[in-house]
């Protein structure tokens, strides 16, 4: 009998105590539902949190039965810098029919899209994106200004920074065939991303967009009422960090024409 493939979920978490119990739940009904076609692993990495929430997360892990890894960065590095120790963790023992999922740890993550996700693979696609401004998806319980400034963000990077074609590309909630973060380990290296904020998602994107990796995308209602606290993302910080990206534009670009 053959293994299953893994299926791995990354979580960057900072102090995010109080949005575990749900998170698990949500981990622990994934488990249940898909434990026939795939051995669920949840990487958890904690970038520097000072509420326990590694701790806690092990209990939940234990009372809800996933298999949970914890990598853990005793200071505050940023989600670029969580989700690169994650690629370079995972760039060591990844095979060719598993699977790789990024998701928030605020609950933010719609994790019922999954299946959907996984038909989206199957259709040939190598990377699937959740998004909440495609038809059917939307951003609800946020102020009118902070979805007009998302949207008008959004716009802003992708015609800068040239990703046409794509309705979202700084959300977290990402699925990846195995062969698509290897190939971007063969042009950027085990930790894919440099950026340490949350532009990270931006650059991993161009950087598929430069290595021809094909994405595809489906709907999100987006609900901030489902986190328990407020967003980690400083505004002008990540707006400082989308303007840096045009400055490793070109780099990348040959980094991706290069023979891996």
């Amino acid at each position: 009998m053959s293994e299953r493939p893994r299926f791995f979920i990354v979580v960057p978490v900072l102090n995010e105590a109080g949005n575990l119990p749900r998170l698990s739940h949500s981990l622990s009904a994934l488990n249940h539902e898909f434990s026939e076609q795939f051995d669920l692993r949840v990487i958890l990495v904690d970038d520097g949190s000072t509420d326990n929430t590694s701790g806690l997360a092990k209990q939940a892990a234990a009372e809800s039965g996933f298999a949970l890894e914890i990598l853990r960065h005793e200071t505050n590095l940023g989600p670029g810098k969580a989700f690169q120790t994650a690629f370079i963790h995972l760039s060591s023992i990844l095979k060719e029919n598993d699977l790789v999922m990024t998701i928030e740890g605020d609950n933010t993550s719609r994790l019922e899209l999954v299946k959907q996700m996984f038909h989206r693979l199957d259709e040939g696609y190598d990377t699937i994106f959740a998004s909440p401004y495609m038809y059917g998806g939307q951003i609800v319980n946020t102020s009118a200004f902070r979805v007009f400034l998302s949207a008008v963000a959004n716009l802003f990077v992708k015609e800068s920074l040239g990703l046409h074609g794509l309705l979202t590309v700084s959300s977290f909630f990402r699925l990846y065939k195995a062969g698509t973060l290897k190939k971007l380990q063969r042009r950027y290296g085990p930790g894919i991303v440099e950026r340490a904020g949350f532009e990270c998602m931006v650059e991993m994107a161009m950087k598929m967009a430069f290595c021809g990796i094909s994405i595809s995308e489906v709907p999100m209602v987006l609900d901030t009422k489902a986190r328990v606290g407020k967003s980690r993302m400083k505004i002008m910080r990540t707006v400082r960090g989308y303007l840096m990206l045009w400055f490793y534009k070109r780099g990348w670009k040959q980094q991706a024409e290069m023979e891996g």
